[in-house]
């Protein structure tokens, strides 16, 4: 390899690397694998993480048309019963809660 060293190769170092760990304890040598093998999984996790949902889910926007003859009173009119649908949806949540606050005894 042309980025290492004349007297050095891949093959060299691996050896230099076996003898010098057969010269540390069994501890020292555990020690050594753990430490690279968390840092392996935390980089192949990166690796990963990246590669997976990057991206947002396509968003669902309904829009409803109306018709450009529309008078002030129909606008009025849907926006009163809008409101209506609100205010009920509002009041099941109240509910809902209620009926929770009750069930976990909560006052």
């Amino acid at each position: 390899m042309s980025w290492l060293p004349h007297p050095s190769s891949p093959v060299a170092a691996l050896r230099d690397l076996a003898a010098f760990m057969r010269q540390r304890s069994r501890e020292q040598v555990i020690a050594a694998f753990l430490a690279v093998l968390v840092t392996a999984i935390i980089v192949i996790e990166f690796v990963v993480d990246a590669k997976i949902g990057t991206q947002p889910p396509p968003q669902v926007v309904e829009v409803q048309l109306y018709s450009p003859k529309r008078t002030d009173a129909d606008i009025k009119a849907d926006q009163k019963k809008d409101q209506a649908e609100r205010e009920a949806a509002k009041k099941a949540d109240q509910e809902q809660f209620k009926q929770l606050a009750k069930q976990f005894h909560i006052d």
